[in-house]
């Protein structure tokens, strides 16, 4: 019963967190953080990866929608559970034992996530891209340096901090990103395994 309870809100759980989400990203806009790091970002990584994100959660919002639906269908069924769990029978005839249709059913569950996981390596190794471009811009003009007038310093201390914006930028938004979407995938896997739990107990039942 407290797997059940559980999960009937995973899809509520994840409208109230893509809300917090878009609120938040609002209050960057609007305080001016949003366009302070497009600008200072020169190589445009930040851009590709909030870009990266979006998609993401919206691939991760349409997934805990139909993995809540998948869970309200377990829940509601009062059949035998390797009816729910579909054809019992492989590519050669054979009838397959419930148990191999329900790890069949948690491979294909479980595979769906497999692209938000890419996703969030993809978007902590863009961060360090970033980074790394970003201190290759920094260290550039100091090849320019032919004397030590104050002047040209002070030009060189300006494209210095240039360089330095991108390393730091890209590199916090590649982190947050990663973090908060691998914290919404996690969401998805908990509530995964408690289906495939459920589902275990309801087979151990029946026999």
């Amino acid at each position: 019963m407290i797997v059940e309870k559980k999960n009937k809100f995973l899809f509520l759980k994840s409208s109230a967190i893509l809300g917090i989400l878009l609120f938040v990203l609002y209050l960057i806009y609007d305080l001016g953080v949003l366009s302070l790091i497009v600008n200072s970002d020169k190589s445009r990584i930040s851009i590709v990866i909030l870009a990266i994100y979006f998609f993401a959660t919206i691939h991760w919002y349409v997934l805990s929608h139909s993995l809540n639906r998948q869970i309200e269908n377990a829940f509601a069924y009062k059949g035998h559970i390797s009816k729910y769990l579909g054809n019992n029978n492989d590519s050669n005839g054979n009838t397959l034992k419930t148990d191999s249709l329900l790890s069949i059913m948690e491979d294909e569950l479980s595979n769906k996530h497999a692209l938000g996981y890419m996703t969030v390596d993809i978007l902590l190794k863009l961060g360090l891209t970033g980074t790394v471009i970003g201190f290759i811009l920094m260290l550039l003009p100091i090849g320019e340096i032919k004397d030590f007038d104050t002047q040209i310093i002070q030009q060189l201390l300006s494209k210095m901090s240039g360089g330095m914006a991108v390393a730091l930028y890209t590199t916090l938004t590649g982190l947050i990103t990663s973090v908060l979407l691998k914290l919404q995938y996690f969401l998805l896997d908990s509530n995964l395994t408690s289906l495939i739990n459920y589902l275990s107990s309801r087979i151990l039942d029946e026999e």
